[in-house]
Formats: C-alpha cells, sequence, structure tokens
C-alpha cells in the first residue's frame, strides 16, 4: 500500500498549477458516533492532486476513500473533495490511546498541505444522576438551592429544568437562574414556586430525568391587631371584657406553623350599679298649729339615689286636720285630744306584743325534728321502700305492689296515726306526699319498661325521630309519672333523673336518653373552642317539668370551674370555660338549665328535655384535656407481622365502651391498663414512638422515627378516638415473647411510657374495670327504686330545712356540709332549695352512695337547733 501512494504521488494530475501549494476549502470535522453508526469525514483543497486521510498516524487505505474531481470556477484550479466512513469498531480497536483522530494531506506540484486534526468519540450518556434535587419545605421569601449533577457522558450533558413539568426559562423570570454547575437557584421563594420540579440532561444518545423533588413553600401564622375592647359582661357589678385577634396576618398555608399565644384576653372590669332614692321613716308629726292642722317630712336620702338612679317618687310633706276639722273647739279640747292618744298607743303596744308571742310560738312548732336529727334513726330510716307484700304483723307497712300485666299500679296499705305530742313535727299533706287511707288507691301509671321494638315503633312516629341514632344499643326509655325515676346507658357514665313531682299529677310521660355519636351532630365550634363530653339527647324535646331532671355525663377538662348559663333552644350547648380565667358572679341562674361541673364529670338542671353537650373555650395555654391512652393487639399472629393499636382517647367512658366493642370486633386483646395524658392547648401535635424492642427477635416497619397526629385533630374532639398503628416482624415463627416500650407525648410537653410485654399466643380478657360497678343494672328505673332516699323522709327533711332556721339551721348548712355552698343562689331560685340539693346527691351518689354520711351531714345541721325533738321509733 505504501508503493502504491509513493507511486501516485509522484505522478501529480496534469493541469495543476507548479506554482501554488494547496488550501483546504473544506477541513474534517469533530464527530460522534452514536451506537453503531458510522461517521463521514470530509475534506477539500485546490489545487490538489491528491488527497489522503491519515488517522492516529496511519495511512487509511486508498480504496476507502471516495473521490470527487472539479473545477474551481472563479479561478479555473482543479478542486479535489474526498470523503471516508470510520466505524464504531475502527475507533474501539484503537486501545490504549486517548483518543481517535483524522487528519487531510493535500498535495500539489509545489508541496503538501495538512489539514486540522478531527476527534472522532463514541457517543455515551449514563443512566444514574451524580445529584438530584431533593424535596424540601422553606419558609416564604427564604433562597432555595437545588442541586444537579448530570449523569457521565460524551459529549457532555445539557440541562434544563422542569418546574410541574413545564420548563423553567430564567430568561422569563428574573427570580431564578441556573449555576454554571446546573444547580437552580430561587432568589425568594414564592407561594407559586411550591411545585415539583425536575432536572433533564440530554445530549445526542439520550435524555435523562432525575427523581421529581417537592417544594413546599410555606407561610408561618402572624397575629392580626387586638380588637377594640368589648364591653363589661354586666351592667352592674363586677363583670368581665374581653378582646380578640386572629391568626390572619398572614394565614398560616402549606403546613406552616400556627401563631403561638392567646388569641383572646380577658380583664375583670367594674359597672357602677345605679342606686334609685328611697324614702327616709316620716317624721313625727308637728304640734297641732293654729289652723287645726300638722304636717310630717320624710327625706329621698335612705339611700340616695345615685349613678343615674331614680328620684323617690311620692310627696315629700304630709299634712292633715288634727281636730276633725272641730277648729272652733281646738283649744278647749286639747286635754281630751292628748287622752285619745294616749290610749291609742297603748293599744297598738298591745297587738305588737301579742304578735310577737304568736310568732315565737309559731317558730319553736316549726323547727326541725329530730327524727332527723338523730344520725342513727335517720340511717335506720334510710332504707329504700319495700316492694314485697305487707306482713300480716306489720300493717302499718306502706306496701308497693306493682301490676306489670296492665297499665295501672295498685297500693295497698296505710300510714300509721301519729301520736305525737304539740312539740314535735307534723308531716304536711301537701302534693309530695299525700296520706293514703286503709283502703286499696288505684293510680294509673304505664308499664315501667317498654318493649325495645315498641318504643322505637312510637318513637318512629315523631318528626324529631329523624335526629336521633337507629337502634337501641345506647339508648335507654322507659314510662314515668309524678314519682319520678332514672334512665341509664350502661358503661357511658351517663344519666338522667326525673325528681319526683317533675311530671305533674295526672301525666304519663314516655322518656327517652339516647348517645350520639360525633359524626351524625354537627356542632357550632368556632375559634379555640372544643367537645368535652358525649352529645346527649333526651325527651321528648320541649317538654317542660316542673321540677328541673338532672343530666349527669362524663367530660374530659381539666381546670374546670363554674358556669352558669344556658339556652332559649331545646338543643342546648352548654359553655365551659377554666377557673383560672374567668369567674363567674354569684348571680342566680333563671335561665332553664344550669351547670354544675366537677373534676370528671357535669350534672346539668333542666326543666326541659333536649340536646346537651359541654364545650370548653380555651382562654389560655394552662388549659388541658384528659386523654386516654389504650393499646390493643391482635389475640393472634397466624403470620410474622404483627400490629401493635394505640388509641388515644377523650377521657370519657363512652369512648372508652366504643372503643372496647369496636376491638372486640377486630379480635384484639387489651395490652395492660389504660393511661390518662393530658393534653395541652399549646397547638403542638403528639407523637408516638416504639423503643427497646429486642432487635434478635422483632423489627419495627415503620420507616420514620415516630409518629404523629396533628394538634387539631385531638383537640376539636369531634373525633372522639384516634388510633395509630405500629408494624413488626417477628425473625421467626416460634417467637411469641414481646418486650418494648412506647413512648407518647406531646412536643414541648411531658409524655408516657408504655412497657409493653406479653405473650402472644395468650388470649388476654378485657378486664372488669372496664365496666365500673356503678354502671351495672336496669337502664331504666321506675319511682321508689330509683332513689337512695326513701320519699318519706325525704319529705321530712325538705319541710323541715326549706323554711329559715334558727342560727342557720335550714338548707344552706346542708349545703356547706356537702361542699355545695357554690350554688346557694341557684337553689334559693328555686320553690323548694332542699329538694334541689337531696336531688343532685342522688345524682352523684346512686347507686353506691353512703346514707350514712348524709344522715350525718342533716344530724349536724340539728345540732344548731336547740328546739328540735326526737322522733318516736313508733312512727311509720
Amino acid at each position: 500500500t505504501g508503493a502504491q501512494q509513493s507511486a501516485t504521488v509522484a505522478n501529480p494530475v496534469s493541469g495543476a498549477s507548479p506554482d501554488l501549494l494547496p488550501h483546504f476549502q473544506l477541513e474534517p470535522e469533530d464527530v460522534y458516533i452514536v451506537k453503531n453508526k458510522a461517521v463521514s469525514l470530509a475534506c477539500r483543497a485546490t489545487p490538489a492532486t491528491q488527497i489522503y486521510f491519515k488517522c492516529n498516524g496511519e495511512w487509511v487505505h486508498q480504496s476507502d476513500h471516495i473521490t470527487q474531481h472539479s473545477t474551481d470556477r472563479g479561478t479555473g484550479l482543479p478542486v479535489m473533495e474526498v470523503r471516508i466512513e470510520v466505524t464504531r469498531q475502527q475507533v474501539e480497536k484503537i486501545f490504549g490511546l486517548e483518543e481517535y483522530w483524522c487528519q487531510c494531506v493535500a498535495w500539489s506540484s509545489s508541496g503538501t498541505t495538512k489539514s486540522q486534526k478531527a476527534f472522532v468519540r463514541i457517543a455515551y450518556l449514563r443512566k444514574n444522576f451524580e445529584q438530584e434535587p431533593t424535596a424540601r419545605e422553606v419558609s416564604i421569601e427564604q433562597g432555595i438551592v437545588l442541586p444537579c449533577r448530570p449523569p457521565e457522558g460524551i459529549p457532555p450533558a445539557e440541562v434544563e429544568w422542569l418546574r410541574n413539568e413545564e420548563l423553567v426559562d430564567p430568561a422569563l423570570d428574573a427570580n431564578v437562574y441556573v449555576t454554571p454547575e446546573h444547580s437552580l437557584v430561587l432568589r425568594q421563594a414564592r407561594l407559586a414556586d411550591t411545585a415539583n420540579y425536575t432536572c433533564v440532561a440530554k445530549n445526542i444518545v439520550a435524555r435523562r430525568r432525575s427523581a421529581s423533588a417537592a417544594i413546599t413553600v410555606y407561610v408561618n401564622g402572624g397575629w392580626s391587631t387586638w380588637t377594640q375592647w368589648s364591653g363589661c359582661s354586666t351592667s352592674c357589678g363586677r363583670g368581665w371584657q374581653k378582646r380578640s385577634r386572629t391568626c390572619t396576618n398572614p394565614t398560616p398555608l402549606n403546613g406552616g406553623a400556627f401563631c403561638e399565644g392567646q388569641n383572646v384576653q380577658k380583664t375583670a372590669c367594674t359597672t357602677l350599679c345605679p342606686v334609685d332614692g328611697a324614702w327616709s321613716e316620716w317624721s313625727k308629726w308637728s304640734v297641732c298649729g293654729a289652723e287645726c292642722t300638722h304636717w310630717r317630712s320624710r327625706e329621698c336620702s335612705e339611700p340616695a339615689p345615685r349613678n343615674g338612679g331614680q328620684e323617690c317618687r311620692g310627696p315629700e310633706l304630709d299634712t292633715r286636720n288634727c281636730t276633725s276639722e272641730l277648729c272652733s273647739h281646738a283649744a278647749g279640747g286639747a286635754e281630751d285630744v292628748a287622752l285619745y292618744v294616749g290610749l291609742v298607743a297603748v293599744a297598738v303596744c298591745l297587738v305588737l306584743l301579742l304578735l310577737v308571742g304568736v310568732l315565737v310560738y309559731c317558730r319553736k312548732k316549726g323547727g326541725l325534728d329530730a327524727d332527723v336529727a338523730d344520725s342513727s334513726i335517720l340511717t335506720a330510716g334510710f332504707q329504700p321502700v319495700s316492694i314485697k307484700p305487707s306482713k300480716a304483723d306489720n300493717p302499718s307497712l306502706l306496701t308497693i305492689q306493682p301490676d306489670l300485666s296492665t297499665a295501672t299500679m295498685t297500693y295497698q296499705g296505710s300510714l300509721c296515726p301519729r301520736q305525737d305530742g304539740p312539740a314535735k313535727l307534723q308531716l304536711p299533706n301537701g302534693h309530695l306526699l299525700s296520706p293514703l287511707g286503709a283502703g286499696r288507691h288505684t293510680l294509673h301509671h304505664s308499664s315501667p319498661a317498654a318493649e325495645g321494638a315498641d318504643f322505637v315503633a312510637r318513637l318512629s312516629t315523631q318528626s324529631y325521630f329523624r335526629s336521633l341514632p337507629r337502634g337501641t344499643t345506647n339508648m335507654a326509655y322507659g314510662t314515668f309519672n309524678f314519682l319520678g325515676g332514672r334512665l341509664m346507658i350502661p358503661n357511658t357514665g351517663i344519666s338522667l333523673l326525673i325528681p319526683p313531682d317533675a311530671i305533674p299529677r295526672g301525666k304519663i310521660y314516655e322518656v327517652y336518653l339516647t348517645l350520639h355519636k360525633q359524626e351524625e351532630v354537627r356542632l357550632p365550634l368556632a375559634g379555640c373552642q372544643t367537645l368535652l363530653s358525649p352529645i346527649v339527647s333526651c325527651g321528648p324535646p320541649g317538654v317542660l317539668l316542673t321540677r328541673p331532671a338532672i343530666l349527669a355525663m362524663g367530660h374530659c377538662g381539666v381546670r374546670v370551674g363554674v358556669s352558669c348559663g344556658g339556652c332559649p333552644c331545646p338543643e342546648c350547648i352548654s359553655a365551659w370555660v377554666p377557673q383560672d380565667v374567668l369567674q363567674l358572679g354569684a348571680e342566680p341562674c333563671t335561665e332553664l338549665y344550669y351547670c354544675q361541673l366537677e373534676a370528671q364529670a357535669c350534672y346539668v338542671f333542666t326543666e326541659q328535655l333536649g340536646r346537651f353537650a359541654l364545650v370548653g373555650e380555651s382562654l389560655s395555654m394552662a388549659a388541658s384535656k384528659r386523654l386516654k391512652l389504650v393499646l390493643f393487639a391482635p389475640a393472634a399472629c397466624p403470620s410474622l407481622e404483627y400490629n401493635i393499636r394505640v388509641y388515644c382517647l377523650s377521657d370519657t367512658q363512652d369512648v372508652l365502651k366504643e372503643v372496647i366493642q369496636l376491638e372486640k370486633q377486630l379480635g384484639g386483646q387489651l395490652i395492660g391498663a389504660p393511661r390518662v395524658l393530658h393534653f395541652k392547648d399549646s397547638y403542638h401535635n403528639l407523637r408516638l414512638s416504639i423503643h427497646d424492642m429486642p432487635s434478635s427477635l422483632w423489627k419495627s416497619k415503620l420507616l420514620a422515627s415516630y409518629q404523629e397526629i396533628p394538634f387539631y385533630h385531638i383537640w376539636s374532639g369531634l373525633q372522639p378516638f384516634l388510633h395509630c398503628t405500629f408494624t413488626l416482624e417477628r425473625l421467626s415463627p416460634s417467637t411469641c415473647e414481646l418486650a418494648c416500650k412506647i413512648w407518647v407525648w406531646q412536643v414541648e410537653g411531658d409524655g408516657q411510657s408504655f412497657t409493653v410485654n406479653f405473650n402472644i399466643a395468650k388470649d388476654t380478657r378485657f378486664s372488669d374495670w372496664l365496666v365500673p360497678d356503678s354502671e351495672v343494672g336496669a337502664p331504666a328505673l321506675v319511682g321508689p327504686s330509683a332513689f337512695k332516699i326513701p320519699f318519706l323522709i325525704r319529705q321530712k327533711i325538705i319541710s323541715s330545712l326549706d323554711p329559715p332556721g334558727t342560727r342557720g339551721a335550714d338548707w344552706r348548712t346542708l349545703a356547706q356540709k356537702l361542699n355545695l355552698d357554690s350554688h346557694l343562689s341557684f337553689f334559693a331560685s328555686k320553690p323548694s332549695p332542699t329538694a334541689m340539693i337531696l336531688n343532685l346527691w342522688e345524682a352523684r351518689h346512686f347507686p353506691n352512695g353512703n346514707l350514712s354520711q348524709l344522715a350525718a351531714a342533716v344530724a349536724e345541721v340539728g345540732k344548731q337547733d336547740g328546739a328540735l325533738f326526737a322522733v318516736s321509733e313508733a312512727e311509720c
């Protein structure tokens, strides 16, 4: 080949100019081989007699050249163009050299000329990025840098960015630019920059996409300015006023932090009360004047009007004739007039003394009977009225013998006659206790317990039935008359006490008590309000009672205070506030509803049946709710995977009952006793994590270090129970023992630790503590069996303590002994304060109340009045 090339070069083409060196009009350029496609290199020179390619220092064979001759029209000189093809195999054979190159060599009669070197490279682009962008959450106006290092490739890959699959063009957005290292920079994050970002690398071989990186631009909440202080809540005396602000400056977005601090501030205020003027006593009559008249005066000074109060009405001066219009004889009869005045004065004094004596005698007669003061006799008398037939040897025993097969109840028996002397307390013949004769008396009254199907069938015909839950699982119902009774929903802590004479005589009511699920009722919660209790309906709605019934239900609030209030509609949402934030005054409550809050229960006095729930409003960061934390796990584990479910419940019995029923359906078993956690109003979420698990036997399938329940899901109370599941995997099917710890804590708050240690193969029954003893029994109790205090003893206490007693021996002292003196104003607003106290005692202590303690409290009240006497044991 070399000889042929030399011969060819020695015989140049005729006609070539002997005076010119060839120059190149076209030189070979760098090319890339894509896959297995050959590439073409070309060069063109004039004047040239021969052109050959030389690649990596070796001449290319003449047969591999494609030659084309032509003549330059401008100069008439010959033009030669040569083209070769280079394959991938040729390039790959050059092993050990840095690169594969080719160049042209052109000849003329004057000499040779070489072209530039053209490099031939095999193009490629790797699949994996050296660095990909990662998801980030950034605050608004914060700078963002998304790095991207494209895959290795020849030629080097070009990089472009996509935002939600649309090309990012820095030329159109001054807030964006791409660095020489291919990183995407956002100078200031905007809400519009929240998107998925993708880095794209491409060259002549392929186009590669990185994993998308989600950029979330969040906005932390900011407080608005405080509103103006509201007017004082009372128009007279001490009250409160408040101001508020909202977390809207700006509103938190995309998971931004909620504003820290309180959104409501309250302060005490005092408004001067207007005082109306009142007259003082009349002065003495003046001496009879010459015109036969005398006069007297009074002043508007007891008290004098102030703070806008009204002036006294009526005359300030009073005059009258002093001689019975016999003015002409007035002078001569002055001595007779004095005599008449003296006689009248003596008569008035005698009448006053007589009235005082009568009042003292009545007061001694109306004192509290000593059979109430004697604790031993009272305790013996505090036995429920017997429902057994009367014995022959005791005909004076009052018995109640119900006939459940008919619509009537027959009472037979008599009250033994009283043999007390004048100093004994006489039982009043009021409407609450009508003495029965020795004969038979029939009281029309329906069956004390209705069949569920019949009751629901009758209830379904009413318009309000659509708002009640279906089924009778969480419903109690019964038929009641003036004797009253009690409804209870088992295992929920919810009961309704209907006291005696709450239903007018001659009327019979079918009353129901039902528990709603939170998803069935939409509560009008706003701001920081939270649901603290179950939602309970009692009805029929709109029924007015003559005495307040007492609805008892649990709540999960902490640091509660006393609230007196109601609403004008039957479906009432009672208000709750923390005691350390708002102290309500001692004004009497005149609404249809009154609520007494205790540590774990509330008692609603209501004269109108309807729908009730306890809603709290957090006014400071000190408020908190009680959560009950319960662990369940499957009773059997046929596979290697095992789940532990941690429930976060509102600490009320009804929610625990619902979770237990759910877990029984799922085949779960209880792990240990529940724990109580105080969940603070701090806007921080609840976190749960699992620790101290033997790694040689178990492993957790949880990817994160903890699970989290959002604050508002718990604080609203509209989701009564939430749960997290910890999925574990045992490394051997023979592993049956599990020992670990589960931590539950609120961010920046206190936490609880569960030590879990149990046998998977052992079936654990639900413990007895899940069914409190106080809740076991019939859901409906009618008449005397529904009350701990016997009817006759109750009437004695009421008739003795309702009237004001000497040295305070009345219902007020009894309220103080029972720690109910904070409700004196409410009790005083009712016709019988003592009945209200006893009703509340019944609601709080049924069925396990200690009658001895109540008897001792009543006895201490009786000891304060020395005029009380004992009742003989011969009384009924």
